[in-house]
């Protein structure tokens, strides 16, 4: 039966949108029921995703909104990830919508209701029509949510553009596999196993057009367009959240309906995700747009959650219940992580925003000691996006480095060594891209007038920022119980598909397990932390103490202003070497082809947005009819 705090959860997201709407002459009231509601109703969500993993067993049931409901563990966690963004950005809403005040911001707080209850929806379909009317209604949300901002017009058409070519993909091979089993129940696409070249052609459909929405290379071109045009918290939701629905529908076909069948749709994945993770990170390396790098590095985590999800589909085609558990684990820990770490850091983003009112990197500078607490969380969540341990980010791709080096033993391919160093080379990047983010924005002097006076930003926001960076600690602190509980939808699969008892899964799980302890790294980590201060508190000296003022040490010259170190500067010997790259960017990026197609006035992409709405609707109508 279904839990009725699943019901409450939609409900109370319907409550908040309909809250916006009907109180829009009260706007400082609306904008409380919106962030109220929003915050209750991912508290619900929560509530639910937790019951459901104590339980271990999926959930069916009905809702007169969606039709059939199936709560299975990988629904369960996108629940969870969906919730726990939810009421960190809910809760930071309460005071960051005062940067909206009279531009839209109580539309935006009732389309932010209506974005979380078309996301949970679309989570618990389990049928074609209703997780396809959520999936719509999501991308309509966004485009609405990024276009409250009057100087985002181009943006919101061209991410409507490229997710309607999404949506058209992911109809026609919604279609196929509805025409096959003749419903459109989930549950009959899981029992009528497709296969051949029908089955390949669903795979690459739905591959390709929830890859529109998931924003790996090349089909990555909204994301850095659209994303930091939005509004902070929308930005979490986008990045934290959103994307990840795209990599859900990847799971959902060519794992469940499909059984990941062919070999080859696993190295797809993997070197799909290999390639996006080095090139989003080398992207994000160049940027000085705060939230344009946080944007690549999207790009750069979806591409080390695909290589999870490809080892895992590798491990189901070659019969490999130990790449299966492993792989999937990491994928989805990441997954998890990922939506955590990266929503604190566009929160964060939209704190010093607040004060600053620039994204530029370069205009900031000093903030740590003006807006602590901020930087405290942004610390933290920069520390776990470079995968440092004992933060969730290590966790993760810890899990995926023990499953790459796992599939190496295989010896079948050498794309497996070639995807460790891959991952090496973007774990390197990601930590020098860092050091320059945090070491220019909130380290050193301030670089502007704005960065001088800043100052922390209100309760809410901070509560918002600190509740994530709490929340990055204790998914890398408790791995060692929180992994066996994501890793139960790998088990269930090599228990299903594989005619392998459970217990006999768990062996590899646990021998990984085994030799990573984020709380012994941690402890070290302290200790090791520790020592230097001990030993300068033994042998401290009267001398040492002391401290003198002066200027800094500039090789014998007198120091000035403009010797300090830019965001261009830390990356201009990479940008040099790595210049072809960086000038075959548009070529890597599909949007860049639209950018040309626009009407009489100029609008780009609305002649190519008519035909593709024209497809989307003609393809529902034929669903609706044929099947």
């Amino acid at each position: 039966m279904l839990s009725p705090l699943v019901m409450a959860t939609l409900l109370l997201f319907l409550l908040g949108a309909a809250a916006g709407l009907l109180l829009q002459k009260l706007p400082a009231l609306a904008n409380r029921l919106n962030s109220g509601f929003a915050l209750l109703g991912s508290l619900a969500g929560l509530v639910a995703a937790i019951q459901i993993f104590a339980k271990g067993a999926p959930v069916d049931g009905q809702l007169w909104l969606l039709g059939s409901v199936h709560l299975d563990m990988l629904a369960a966690l996108m629940l969870l990830v969906i919730s726990t963004v939810g009421v960190a950005v809910a809760l930071y809403s309460f005071a960051y919508i005062r940067e909206y005040q009279g531009k839209g911001d109580v539309a935006i707080g009732a389309l932010m209701n209506l974005f979380l209850f078309a996301m949970v929806g679309m989570v618990l379909a389990d049928n074609a029509l209703g997780f396809l009317l959520c999936y719509e209604l999501v991308t309509l949300t966004t485009y609405w949510l990024v276009k409250t901002n009057p100087e985002a017009a181009k943006q919101s058409r061209l991410y409507l553009v490229m997710n309607h070519i999404g949506m058209a993909l992911v109809l026609i091979a919604f279609w196929l596999l509805c025409r096959e089993s003749g419903s459109l129940e989930f549950a009959a696409l899981r029992e009528h196993h497709l296969a051949g070249a029908l089955a390949s052609l669903v795979f690459l459909l739905s591959f390709c057009g929830f890859g529109l929405r998931a924003g790996f290379v090349p089909l990555h071109g909204w994301l850095p367009v659209a994303e930091p045009v939005a509004p902070s918290h929308i930005s979490a939701l986008m990045s934290g959240v959103m994307v990840k629905l795209g990599l859900f529908g990847i799971l959902r076909v060519s794992i469940d309906f499909l059984g990941a069948s062919q070999l080859w749709w696993g190295y797809v994945v993997l070197i799909f995700g290999a390639c996006s993770a080095v090139l989003g990170v080398l992207f994000a390396l160049a940027e000085h747009d705060l939230k344009r790098l946080l944007a690549y590095h999207t790009v750069e985590n979806i591409g080390i959650i695909l290589m999870g999800m490809g080892i895992g589909m590798i491990g189901i085609a070659n019969q490999q219940p130990a790449l299966v558990v492993l792989g999937l684990l990491g994928a989805l820990y990441h997954l998890l992580n990922h939506a955590i770490f990266k929503s604190l850091l566009f929160m964060g983003t939209g704190s010093v925003m607040f004060r600053l009112h620039t994204r530029d990197m370069d205009k900031m500078g000093g903030l740590a000691k003006l807006m602590p607490w901020t930087a405290l969380a942004f610390l933290i969540g920069a520390m776990a996006i470079s995968a440092l341990p004992p933060l969730n980010g290590f966790v993760s791709e810890w899990f995926i480095y023990q499953s790459l080096l796992s599939m190496t033993k295989l010896g079948t391919s050498v794309v497996a060594p070639l995807a460790v160093v891959m991952l090496a080379v973007t774990g390197a990047m990601a930590v020098m891209c860092f050091v320059k983010v945090y070491g220019i924005c909130f380290c050193g002097a301030p670089r502007s007038e704005h960065a001088s006076h800043a100052r922390e930003v209100p309760g809410a926001m901070v509560a918002g920022t600190l509740l994530l960076a709490a929340v990055c600690l204790v998914l890398g602190l408790g791995a060692p119980w929180i992994a066996p509980h994501i890793a139960s939808y790998g088990q269930a699969l090599v228990s299903g598909q594989m005619n392998v008892a459970t217990g006999a899964t768990l062996l590899p799980l646990d021998s990984s397990q085994a030799i990573l302890s984020p709380p012994v790294i941690a402890i070290t980590l302290l200790g090791l932390f520790l020592i230097p201060l001990l030993v300068l508190a033994i042998f401290k000296g009267p001398k040492l103490g002391r401290r003198h003022a002066g200027t800094p040490w500039a090789c014998g010259y007198a120091y000035e202003e403009r010797m300090s170190l830019t965001s261009g500067g830390v990356t201009h010997t990479l940008r040099q070497l790595c210049a072809p790259l960086y000038r075959k960017q548009p070529q890597l990026d599909l949007a860049s082809a639209l950018h040309g197609v626009s009407d009489t006035n100029g609008n780009t992409g609305w002649p190519l947005l008519s035909l593709i709405n024209g497809l989307v609707l003609a393809l529902f109508i034929l669903m609706a009819v044929g099947v």
